[in-house]
């Protein structure tokens, strides 16, 4: 067969380890089994996402979870589901031998590992092989050969696909990674062999900079992959990343579902993915297609991967990064542009079915987008958050609006996983439309209780550079004082608030005055009003580190005077509305109607309105000082963020300087050095290394 005579030929089997015989013997054990039921060996959306898909083919399904997930969305909805340990990955969904002994035991025909922990582990592919379970996967030799990324570029530039100029070599001396350094010339992107997701990879702009950089690389690459082997690659100061889903089957076929264009990143991990890629002809679009589809080919490969291209931001020439063996976070926008359900390919394709279109049949219509909305913090470096989510309404589903998630509200976003909470997916026929309906939605999505990226997001989709397709990597970089400044509460969202506030007050007061069967006489006093103050109340709300006071004046039922700087006074009138789990506020300031969602506890009231979130804390300050200027602060090391403390690099007695790094924290899956801010001795530390953290919890102390 073609894939066969393909995989043969001597200028693509260099280096290689996958031979005929092994594809024959690959292809054997999936030829004649059928999928009646599958385990799903991940968490969160992507597991919740595979289920929806197999369970639409009749297929069962079958759930894992850790000790903070046993109440997981994607528990309850699985036909079963088993416990395999502890919160930590490593401990439970990186148990490759624990996955397949339940797949065994409850009768699974196949495993989907979706994407991430095992999906490219190929030691786990060639057991689940050797136990005659469905890897839905390629074969571990291609797995392997695309997971080390100097073999993938090698492979590469042997099937003619463009490589971008770099050392892949394996001496891994200090001494020549510096002068290949200085051959490929600075700046140079150092990134780890294995793994993706952005961990293992620096930018060093300068060789006064390049040992500090790689050693934090490789640093990194050891703790998340387990090898700390590096390349080097040559930085492109103005990149796009445009990647190409592939698809192949065991019969030799294979295909592209066209590019998607995933340039506008933090930290090196995507954001907003859009598909197609903005600005490319007919004809780059097709030799992206063709170049992907050769480097499937190049691999003996099988089943959904992706193929990740860098692209000039001028001149759109491309080159080969590196392939994804395994189904991406952003596949849903290729299948609202294609109309396809690649997790149905996937299930089919390990089935042994051939390719359900072939590549003239494959439609490419209208436009996506896929927001990822994270529980972070923009402003602050995008430093991951954990805890419950108090209020989650997201918008509503439809044909051109898809919401992948996996949690709803009152789940835990825990600080042992990845800090997404949802994907928002949206379709429209051209560009702008789908925009449209991007900003739209973000609007609608109403998240309290955690900070969010959503009001980043909808900065994002609003950017007149984004809107005309401008798009490249260091995009947020060059745009962040527009993207990321600090906003203060206007006046509207203050008088809103207060609004919200003084009704919702009413109702409880109404509802507990019937509970008591009391007539209840608004005219008479308001709830937390004064008789002898004269129906008037003095609200206080703070944003971040500043309190701001409204004051308010009764009128009549339900009309108010209201006052931010005790001068000028404004007529409030409104009334709240429950749409669902919604709470609308109507609002009408000196007869100027709003209409805005709400949501309020004792502790904060958060209003959402079309430029996102606004959270006021209703709280009184705590007795300690707060703040970077407090003096407090500068007393201690504090945890910026929930996490578990990987490293402590200091003990009581040290003298630091400013910039020692003083402890290694990981959160959500990245590691964290906080740094002293001044010269200090350490007098004690309070927590020990592999503790859980909160947020703002004191680690170091100094000395007065």
């Amino acid at each position: 067969m073609y894939l066969c005579t393909f995989v043969l030929h001597p200028l693509k089997c260099v280096n290689r380890s996958f031979t005929y015989t092994n594809l024959r013997r690959w292809k054997s054990t999936w030829k004649t089994k059928n999928i009646n039921k599958l385990l799903v060996a991940n968490r969160g959306e992507i597991a919740c996402r595979v289920m929806r898909t197999a369970k639409r083919l009749g297929i069962r399904t079958v759930a894992v979870y850790s000790e903070v997930d046993k109440n997981a969305l994607h528990v309850s909805m699985a036909d079963e589901a088993y416990f395999i340990g502890p919160a930590a990955a490593s401990e439970s969904y990186l148990r490759g031998n624990k996955l397949l002994q339940v797949a065994k035991n409850s009768k699974c025909e196949a495993i989907h590992p979706g994407y991430g922990f095992l999906s490219e582990n190929a030691e786990f592919a060639d057991n689940c092989q050797e136990e005659k379970v469905i890897f839905i996967g390629p074969p571990a030799s291609a797995i392997r050969d695309m997971g080390i990324k100097s073999t993938s570029k090698q492979i590469m530039s042997t099937a003619g696909v463009p490589v971008v100029e770099g050392y892949h070599g394996q001496d891994q001396s200090n001494g020549t990674l510096k002068n290949e350094a200085r051959r490929i010339g600075f700046p140079v992107m150092i990134k780890a062999v294995r793994g993706g997701g952005g961990k293992g990879m620096r930018i060093a702009y300068s060789e006064a900079e390049f040992e500090e950089n790689l050693e934090s690389a490789r640093t990194e690459s050891q703790k998340s992959f387990g090898d700390s082997e590096v390349l080097l690659e040559k930085f492109i100061a103005q990149p796009r990343h445009v990647e190409v889903q592939v698809f192949a089957d065991t019969h030799g076929n294979a295909v592209h579902l066209y590019e998607r264009d995933c340039s506008v990143q933090r930290r090196h991990q995507k954001i907003i993915e859009e598909a197609p890629a903005p600005g490319l002809s007919t004809e780059l679009r097709r030799e992206l297609g063709e170049a992907a589809v050769r480097a499937a080919k190049a691999v003996g490969y099988v089943g959904a991967g992706t193929v990740e291209f860098i692209l000039d931001k001028n001149d759109h020439s491309f080159n080969f990064m590196e392939m994804n063996t395994r189904l991406q976070v952003e596949h849903p926008i290729t299948e609202m542009v294609t109309g396809t359900d690649l997790v149905e390919w996937q299930i089919k394709i390990a089935s042994g079915e051939k390719l359900p279109l072939s590549q003239e049949d494959i439609p490419l219509t209208g436009h996506a987008f896929e927001a990822r909305v994270y529980a972070e913090d923009p402003l602050r470096g995008f430093l991951p958050g954990a805890g419950p989510l108090l209020h989650l309404s997201p918008p509503l589903s439809s044909v051109d609006v898809r919401i992948e998630t996996g949690v709803r509200e009152g789940d835990e976003v825990s600080v042992h996983y990845d800090p997404m909470i949802a994907k928002l997916v949206v379709w429209g026929r051209n560009r702008l439309e789908a925009l449209s309906k991007l900003q739209a939605n973000l609007i609608e999505y109403n998240i309290a209780g955690l900070e969010t990226n959503i009001n980043f997001l909808l900065n994002l989709a609003r950017h007149p550079e984004f809107s005309a397709g401008n798009v490249h990597t260091n995009f947020i970089k060059d745009h962040d004082a527009s993207l990321l400044s600090e906003v203060k509460p206007r006046e509207t969202q203050l008088l809103q608030a207060s609004l919200a506030i003084i009704l919702k007050d009413k109702i409880e007061e109404t509802a507990q005055a019937a509970s008591r069967n009391d007539q209840y006489n608004p005219f008479v006093v308001e709830s937390n009003f004064r008789v002898n103050q004269k129906h008037r109340r003095n609200i206080r709300l703070k944003f971040e580190d500043e309190e701001f006071l409204v004051n308010v004046k009764y009128i009549k039922q339900d009309e108010y005077s209201m006052s931010t700087d005790g001068k000028s006074w404004k007529t409030v009138q409104g009334e709240i509305l429950n749409k669902g789990k919604t709470l609308v506020l109507n609002c009408a300031i000196d007869g100027a109607k709003t209409r805005v969602n709400f949501y309020s506890n004792d502790d904060f009231l958060a209003i959402f309105d079309q430029d996102g979130k606004v959270q006021f804390s209703l709280h009184q300050p705590s007795f300690e000082e707060s703040g970077e200027t407090s003096p407090q602060l500068t007393k201690r090391a504090i945890a910026p963020m929930p996490g578990v403390l990987d490293k402590l690099l200091v003990k009581p007695g040290d003298v630091v300087k400013k910039g020692d790094p003083l402890f290694i924290l990981i959160a959500m899956k990245m590691e964290y050095v906080v740094k002293a801010t001044k010269e200090a001795k350490v007098d004690n530390i309070f927590f020990q290394t592999g503790d859980s953290v909160p947020k703002d919890a004191t680690i170091v102390q100094f000395m007065e």
